[in-house]
């Protein structure tokens, strides 16, 4: 993707660094220093190089719904990442309890792991035709680019995810949905037809916004990313708690937002929705959350 730096209202284009970072081990450390994973991608950082029998993970992390997250970097593009991630993944499900004592040493005992749907995040400056066609047997794995421009500019694309849903932007139909575990009707299940109805009409307008990934496949929710998740529904029988990357925006008028940033990570702020909210309102605070994350 061509990048352009504006100045004095004069584009020009900023050239690629042929070298990227240099190494694999440059690129996994600058992910891994100065909080730098929690910025783009929404993910603390737990460890790297993390040892198991006959490997080492590169990243262990885990995302803002405290799902765990391996990520394995490649400089450039790599036959054997594809094999690797799932030789990882493999181990993590065997290993829950390892994964768990990391999080515990890490993070305090406040943190419960959320198994539902771990990830596997594949980085690399490009995959090859049959990597990206293999990725999509699978529901757990990632792949994302990198770009690294002139002026230290880095670009990170979501080059596939098993759980993106797109839209024409003429017809606005559905370009393509995965096999989910769950799905829309196991949530909408969950609730009231009114309520129903509104995270129906909450939805059309989330997934009509830029580059966003809805995630269906988890039994306690639903979310909606870009790199960084940005909203979180969790569904009950008469409301819907919609979790919010910050606690204010301007946008929030009528202050509904409560401050739940005792949590002390991932989301932190919270609007409830009953059957008579205002659904144009909560957009309006999803979206803003949703601007924090470009």
């Amino acid at each position: 993707m061509p990048i352009f730096k504006i100045e004095k209202n004069k584009a020009k284009q900023l050239g690629l660094k042929d070298d990227g970072f240099g190494d694999e081990f440059s690129l996994r450390d600058f992910f891994a220093e100065n909080q730098n994973l929690d910025e783009i991608l929404g993910i603390r950082f737990l460890e790297k190089e993390y040892k198991i029998p006959g490997f080492r993970i590169d990243t262990l992390g885990i995302d803002e719904d405290n799902t765990p997250v391996i990520i394995e970097y490649k400089w450039k593009e790599n036959k054997e990442v594809f094999a690797q991630g799932l030789a990882y993944l493999n181990w993590l499900r065997e290993n829950k309890s390892h994964f768990e004592l990391l999080v515990k040493n890490k993070l305090g005992n406040d943190v419960e792991v959320n198994w539902d749907q771990p990830r596997v995040i594949l980085m690399a400056r490009d995959f090859s035709f049959h990597i990206k066609s293999a990725v999509q047997t699978v529901s757990n794995v990632e792949l994302k680019t990198y770009a690294l421009y002139d002026d230290n500019i880095l670009h990170i694309e979501n080059e596939y995810s098993p759980s993106i849903i797109k839209f024409h932007s003429k017809t606005k139909k559905v370009a393509k949905v995965y096999k989910q575990s769950y799905g829309l009707e196991y949530h909408l299940s969950n609730t009231t037809p009114d309520l129903q109805s509104k995270i129906n009409e909450l939805r059309d307008k989330i997934l009509q916004l830029p580059g966003v990934e809805e995630i269906l496949e988890l039994k306690t929710g639903m979310i909606y990313r870009t790199t960084k998740s940005f909203t979180r529904f969790q569904i009950r029988k008469n409301f819907i708690q919609i979790l919010l990357k910050d606690p204010k925006y301007k946008e929030d008028k009528k202050v509904l937002i409560k401050d739940v940033s005792a949590n002390k990570w991932g989301y932190r702020g919270l609007v409830k929705v009953v059957a008579d909210t205002d659904i144009e309102y909560i957009f309006n605070l999803i979206e803003a959350s949703y601007n924090s994350t470009l």
